[in-house]
């Protein structure tokens, strides 16, 4: 059956680092090539739009008080994106255009958190062009923690996509078995999971979900280099006295539900990665183990979710 089989282009792409404008014209450029080939989703790497915090760890950035610590931080903000302005308006629109879905991970600005604190979100955009959910993830890792805030489980959501059920997950909260199992318990059969650049990530935690799943996991990851620090970076020339010639080698793969590769992961290489996956190997794996059906004990053990978009303000009726 024609919707049984669902072509996915993995976008491993470098971004024109904390530049907002720059980095949509990359995005929107990979849409339009993985729309030409006819690809029913596309994923892009974790915080791709506009760059991952890689300053933090080469500039001292527990360092309290600093004044270069504030004026990177301060570009950052300024080049976030603020859905409720309509920053990822272009990016809709294309996906409906073009009747392809999108997940694309961005630094979030949001304004019902008061607009200045970021947020790393994973967006699902459907193929009408709505953006459906927006997962703000639960627990910045290490030194994230000193640019980006903790999330909450709004965007603990799934999503039809053809025969398949589409959820994500942002990086090491990958490594989190509370939130898999909340997509999990919805149906979900195509696990994303986002990343910002390297196979020391996706090699081992992809195949584990997919057969832990019996899913399909697409891991994308994006790619970083020391040329990629634009020369309008506050404070470049400390931000490349440390930095490495790759920060972000890419590692971008997809396993099947049995756990064994469909794609092993990419180095190095930018660009579209396309693979024609088939919903009907979810069903052969689930066969003999099904960790929130037939193989599961709802009597004994449960998970609870709280799916409230959190704000630190509410009003009652004026």
């Amino acid at each position: 059956m024609k919707d049984q089989l669902l072509k996915v282009a993995l976008a491993q792409i470098s971004p024109v680092w904390l530049d907002k404008t720059g980095t949509i014209k990359k995005i929107e450029n990979s849409i339009q090539e993985a729309a030409a080939q006819k690809v029913d989703l596309i994923v892009f790497g974790e915080s791709l739009l506009p760059g991952y915090p890689f300053w933090v760890s080469l500039t001292d950035g527990a360092q309290f008080d600093s004044t270069v610590q504030k004026e990177i931080h301060a570009h950052y903000a300024q080049n976030a994106i603020v859905i409720e302005k309509g920053d990822l308006d272009t990016v809709c629109d294309l996906a409906k255009k073009n009747n392809i879905a999108i997940y694309l991970g961005i630094i979030e600005r949001p304004l019902d958190r008061g607009g200045h604190s970021l947020y790393a979100s994973l967006v699902y955009i459907n193929e009408q062009g709505e953006i459906k959910s927006v997962h703000r993830k639960l627990q910045p890792t290490y030194e994230e923690r000193l640019t980006w805030s903790p999330g909450d489980g709004n965007g603990l959501r799934v999503h039809p996509l053809k025969a398949f059920t589409v959820g994500g997950l942002n990086c090491w909260e990958n490594w989190m078995p509370l939130p898999r199992t909340a997509l999990y318990g919805q149906g979900e059969n195509l696990h994303i999971a986002v990343w910002p650049g390297s196979d020391y990530n996706t090699k081992d935690i992809t195949r584990f979900i997919a057969r832990e799943s019996r899913s399909y996991v697409i891991s994308v990851s994006s790619l970083m280099r020391k040329e990629d620090f634009p020369a309008t970076t506050p404070h470049l020339d400390q931000v490349l006295k440390n930095a490495p010639d790759v920060l972000g080698n890419g590692g971008s793969c997809i396993a099947g539900p049995d756990g064994e590769w469909v794609m092993e992961p990419v180095l190095h290489k930018e660009g579209l990665l396309i693979e024609t996956i088939d919903f009907n190997r979810v069903l052969q794996e689930r066969q003999n183990f099904d960790p929130v059906g037939h193989y599961s004990r709802p009597d004994v053990t449960q998970l609870s979710v709280n799916r409230e978009r959190q704000s630190t303000v509410w009003f009652g009726e004026e």
